[in-house]
């Protein structure tokens, strides 16, 4: 087999998830295991033996589904009726039930899977087959390949399978482009299979023994779906955790909640890993953690806000509020340890669930992630078609020892792992909303200005409807969450009485990456803009302290004592600890890994002084993620 790309040898045994990425984006192509293609001669030889000794064989000598008690007939009784079948006039029975198969299967609806979801396909399914243990001949696999290899994309509407027997019905619309029916796109251009198999100089392929059974009954199409989005999942949680990042350091917030020994105490992988995570992104930072009494709130911009040329070009005015010596009683010790000024931060040492408690809840994300995985990396190795052969099984006393029907194409080990997935899609979405949400609440926003925006004259929005089209998102992932597997529908004939709706979860957690990542993208947007108030207040602060005038700094307390008040001399002393504790601060800024990370996204969208048409800055951050050019160094590889 000649290719131009690098090639992955498939074997049957070894596939991974990185390599089956790499052939579903088409940057590798496909090579067959020699060894690999002797197992499946032996097993088609042996079938092939059999049907000369006239054995009853499942899917070969018999009917399938509900018609598995009809034994084939020597000819074709419709061949005396009117018409007989045209399209099978010069195949035997055999290979009639086989093309048959494949034919009536193929009735999938809706729109066609993407074609990395095809590929993916492909690639599984001729990987489950070169174990050995199917029935196809080397030759119909070599074509399968070469089909994937010379670019041919066949057209698989999503909708249609429940999941056992496996994907029985996308699977036939990728078979039918095989024996040159169907559609499929080359180059990005649709047309019939046979047209399409022409035009790479492949011909249709007849079926034989049990190659019809082979290729569609099998569980590639929810396992497919499951790679890709487990893939974007790892992004999006790495990404997750950066947009919290960003949140948190935007917030001025706590740093104790994510420390080693804290988490050591509940030692959950998932939850040990974000925490370790928000560490690293927020290493470096002097926002966090930084003494209430230094934190300015917002206040609105007036023209007299500000004396210096460079200061009146501030796009906000900062504020405290003084506690006076008669509002300390029973606080003296927190008073000896902060001064007595109010401003954006609230006197409490903890801060909400959504920043407190992310390693908790993006942890256990992870851990639904990391059983999705091993469940995934068993089946990209598994034979998941029926009945399934075993030519050197020792002492065979009847052909039902050496061909035996089970029910490896049953996906509900993948339906169940997708389920899990299903579910906790909703939740990451859910708690980056309520971030995005706290940010914009002056409520709850730790003294940024309401909406983001500084609203000088009452016309400004702000970032009030991204969190609308967030909430929106949350509302859709959470209705789609409620799991497929639970509701199965029989089918054939009640032959098949309990199925796995695997496929549809799959499905649906591929789909649901998407508005996931539109979540976090629009959390990174309004992130970026609230650490950009965030650092720019407290520099501010720092600058007018560094001023030396500590009066200058007193101007900005809002409720400060009258100069002849009893309380004034105290006052005074304590706005100049203030003025001096601001002064001798180093430039306030976020951890390195999130400053990089709000650099990128300031490379393309500016920040926002008053309204704008937003919905550009939208679709630049949702591409940004959904093309994953925002990276910083980041855990597992992002």
């Amino acid at each position: 087999m000649t290719v131009s790309r690098p090639a992955v040898l498939l074997d049957g045994q070894s596939l991974c998830r990185a390599d089956l990425l790499r052939l579903a984006r088409a940057e590798y192509a496909v090579e067959l295991c020699p060894k690999a293609l002797r197992r499946v001669a032996k097993a088609a030889n042996f079938l092939a033996e059999q049907v000369q000794r006239q054995e009853p064989i499942y899917g070969v000598t018999t009917g399938f589904g509900s018609n598995a008690d009809r034994l084939l007939g020597a000819h074709r009784a419709r061949d005396e009726l009117p018409g007989g079948n045209p399209q099978c006039n010069d195949m035997t029975l055999l290979e009639e039930l086989q093309h048959n198969l494949i034919v009536t299967h193929a009735v999938c609806v809706g729109d066609p899977f993407a074609a990395e979801v095809v590929r993916a396909m492909l690639a599984i399914r001729i990987n489950t087959l070169l174990r050995g243990h199917s029935g196809i001949r080397p030759s119909t696999l070599q074509s399968l390949a070469e089909m994937l290899n010379r670019g041919v994309v066949p057209v698989v509407p999503q909708k249609g399978s429940v999941g056992a027997s496996g994907d029985l019905a996308p699977l036939s619309h990728l078979a039918i482009v095989l024996l040159g029916g169907g559609e499929a796109f080359v180059d990005g251009q649709r047309m019939p299979g046979a047209d399409a198999l022409a035009k790479v100089g492949l011909s249709p392929v007849r079926l034989s023994f049990k190659e019809g059974l082979a290729l569609n009954n099998g569980t590639a199409q929810m396992l497919a779906c499951g790679v890709l989005a487990v893939d974007h999942l790892h992004y999006l949680c790495d990404l997750a955790d950066a947009a919290a990042a960003m949140t948190l350091d935007g917030f001025a917030g706590r740093s104790s909640a994510f420390r080693t020994e804290v988490h050591a105490l509940r030692p959950h992988p998932g939850q040990v890993a974000t925490a370790a995570h928000i560490r690293e992104l927020t290493a470096g930072s002097s926002l966090l953690d930084i003494a209430y009494h230094m934190v300015p709130r917002f206040k609105p911009w007036l023209a007299d806000a500000w004396q210096s040329p460079d200061q009146q070009a501030l796009r906000f005015d900062i504020a405290w509020d003084y506690v006076p010596p008669s509002q300390r009683h029973g606080r003296e010790s927190f008073y000896a340890r902060f001064l007595p000024f109010k401003g954006g931060k609230k006197h409490q040492p903890q801060d909400a669930y959504c920043l407190r408690c992310m390693p908790q809840v993006h942890g256990a994300i992870r851990d639904a992630l990391a059983q999705a995985e091993r469940v995934l990396d068993i089946e990209l190795n598994a034979v998941t078609d029926n009945p399934l052969v075993f030519p050197d099984a020792e002492n065979p006393r009847y052909i039902e020892d050496q061909v035996i029907s089970a029910g490896h194409f049953h996906g509900m080990p993948l339906a169940l792992a997708m389920s899990y997935l299903k579910a906790a899609i909703p939740v990451l979405a859910s708690i980056s909303e309520r971030r995005l949400n706290k940010l914009v609440d002056p409520a709850t926003n730790d003294g940024l200005p309401a909406f983001l925006t500084g609203n000088e004259d009452a016309t400004d929005s702000g970032f009030m409807i991204v969190q609308y089209t967030a909430a929106a998102l949350v509302n859709d992932l959470a209705t789609r969450a409620h799991p497929a597997s639970v509701y199965s529908v029989p089918t054939s004939a009640n032959a098949e009485d309990h199925v796995s709706m695997g496929a549809n979860e799959a499905r649906h957690v591929l789909e649901m990456c998407a508005d996931l990542a539109h979540v976090v993208a629009l959390e990174l947007y309004t992130a970026a803009q609230a650490l950009d108030f965030r650092q720019d207040m407290l520099n501010a602060a720092r600058h007018l302290a560094q001023s030396g005038d500590w009066r200058r700094l007193a101007e900005k307390v809002s409720n400060a004592p009258a100069t002849d008040h009893p309380a004034r001399a105290q006052f005074e002393k304590e706005v100049q600890s203030l003025t001096e504790a601001l002064a001798s601060s180093d430039d306030f800024h976020p951890g390195a890994a999130v400053a990089r990370l709000h650099a990128q996204i300031r490379q393309h969208i500016d920040f926002m002084r008053a309204d704008r048409a937003m919905d550009g800055d939208v679709q630049c951050i949702t591409q940004l993620v959904a093309t994953r050019a925002l990276r910083v160094g980041m855990q597992s590889g992002f």
